[in-house]
């Protein structure tokens, strides 16, 4: 069954029906249209609106369908221009067409006309249609949004979980990759460049040996990328990503004893990150114990480092909660360093995963250790320069821990467990991977549920992931005929 129309496409069926228009029909080459029947609205199956209408465009008499968009752009947005069932269409009206385009154009190449209904429509009713369009999202990059009833559910379901999985084993890919990288550069004794580097042909045919990947510090490394990474967000993922891979582990490990390596850690990130202003910011005001540390600390820690520095504006601050501010992000992450380096971290996660045998139990366990709460000065900041109106209560809540197991910790320990095999292990986390409940929301994801009406998906990890797997590599990309799904409704 086709889902109900939205309000204004109602709307404009209506009119379609009563022939209430202010002005007679035309083409935008000025044509006259008339209406000899308005064929039969299509309640019952996907394709367009009207069927077995009969349509004379100047001197020639059409009989075929029609279909009645709120847009000109709607006709390759909702996918027509790949649809089987929309090769028969005579006639494409839109209320709104910006650019005054002619034609639209069927799956099997014919040309057809189109027409602007704003043109045709008293304005009384046309500022009833504006109304109706506020709040209604029709840039959705779903073409087959609310069309994919026709799609047998199991199918989509195994379609969709197929793709969470094949998600996942990117990520793990991902992961085996800058492991062999940054094997390869402490195999040279190479320093991570500035502008990124060549390792090619040499590092692509080289043969890793188990021995390769038995150095501790380059597993430290690599979790510590992939955690800074995924503190970032979207927005700042790739600069906490580079600020990970500039003050990197080796340079830390010179920063001394737990009890004075905290507070450089701090300094380092914040100074290098460039978030930390400069002392003139604070002329007006005493500076605050916390952050005089952090500058007399610098002093020290700059003597010894010799990498990429950053800018204030390398870094996105606009748009984002507070709480998700890289301020509040990178002292979650300091918290983190101190559990990976001075509380062997990877030690714990392994045997977790090693004793641990109720699998829910175990994921409860696991997110624990990245559920980190607020504590000193960012307590009560979320900028340098002011005091915040609320108590920050957590650096990183339940749902980005969350994030992390899935997007991190997973396909980290996957990879670990191979190399070192361990393959009972590897297909527990597979396990876990599929039982996973989510929490967090993605408005990607939402977009797609609601598009192929498959909102209890939403509950399940390996079906978000699944459906982002979808979008990205499917929708975004135009490749509706190579989708089980859109194969299904557009042939």
């Amino acid at each position: 069954m086709q889902t109900t129309p939205k309000i204004f496409e109602r709307k404009l069926h209506e009119i379609w029906l009563s022939q209430d228009f202010s002005n007679p029909l035309e083409t935008l080459s000025g044509e006259e249209i008339v209406i000899l029947d308005t064929g039969i609205l299509n309640e019952d199956t996907a394709g367009p609106d009207f069927k077995n209408a009969r349509i004379r465009i100047g001197n020639l008499v059409y009989i075929g369908d029609i279909e009645i968009d709120s847009d000109y752009n709607n006709w390759k947005s909702h996918g027509h221009n790949i649809d089987n069932k929309h090769n028969k269409v005579i006639l494409h009206a839109s209320l709104t067409n910006k650019n005054n385009q002619h034609y639209v154009y069927t799956k099997d190449g014919r040309r057809v006309p189109t027409i602007c209904l704003s043109r045709f429509i008293d304005k009384t009713d046309l500022h009833e249609f504006e109304t109706s369009f506020k709040g209604e999202d029709e840039n959705s990059q779903l073409k087959c949004s609310h069309l994919s009833d026709t799609v047998d559910f199991h199918l989509k379901k195994r379609f969709i979980s197929e793709l969470g999985m094949q998600r996942y084993q990117k990520k793990c890919e991902k992961v085996y990759n800058r492991l062999k990288e940054l094997a390869y550069i402490k195999e040279l004794h190479l320093k991570e460049p500035v502008i990124g580097y060549d390792l090619k042909p040499e590092f692509e045919n080289k043969k890793f040996e188990p021995e390769a990947f038995h150095d501790k510090e380059i597993w430290q490394q690599l979790f510590y990328e992939l955690v800074f990474e995924a503190l970032g967000y979207s927005k700042n993922k790739n600069i906490m990503l580079r600020l990970a891979q500039s003050v990197n582990i080796t340079f830390l490990s010179k920063l001394g004893t737990i009890n004075e390596s905290l507070s450089f850690y701090e300094s380092a990130l914040f100074n290098i990150s460039g978030i930390l202003p400069e002392k003139s910011k604070f002329d007006n005001i005493q500076i605050p114990e916390y952050i005089n540390k952090l500058y007399t600390d610098w002093e020290i820690i700059k003597r010894v480092y010799d990498g990429q520095t950053f800018y204030n504006t390398d870094w996105h601050f606009f748009k984002l909660r507070p709480q998700n501010f890289p301020t509040i992000r990178i002292a979650g992450g300091v918290k983190f360093l101190e559990s990976l380096l001075f509380e062997d971290l990877l030690n714990i996660i392994s045997k977790k995963f090693s004793e641990i045998r109720n699998l829910n139990v175990l994921i409860n366990s696991i997110r624990s250790l990245f559920v980190i709460k607020g504590k000193g000065f960012w307590k009560t900041h979320y900028v340098f320069e002011q005091t915040s109106k609320d108590e920050i209560k957590y650096f990183v809540g339940a749902a980005r821990a969350d994030e992390i197991v899935v997007n991190v910790v997973l396909p980290f320990f996957s990879v670990y467990f191979d190399l070192f095999n361990e393959p009972e292990l590897r297909k527990k986390i597979l396990k876990i991977y599929n039982i996973y409940d989510q929490r967090s929301e993605n408005k990607i994801v939402k977009e797609v549920a609601d598009g192929l009406n498959t909102t209890n998906f939403l509950k399940k990890t390996v079906l978000t992931q699944g459906m982002l797997e979808l979008f990205r590599n499917y929708c975004s990309k135009k490749k509706c005929l190579e989708c089980e799904i859109g194969k299904i409704i557009f042939n």
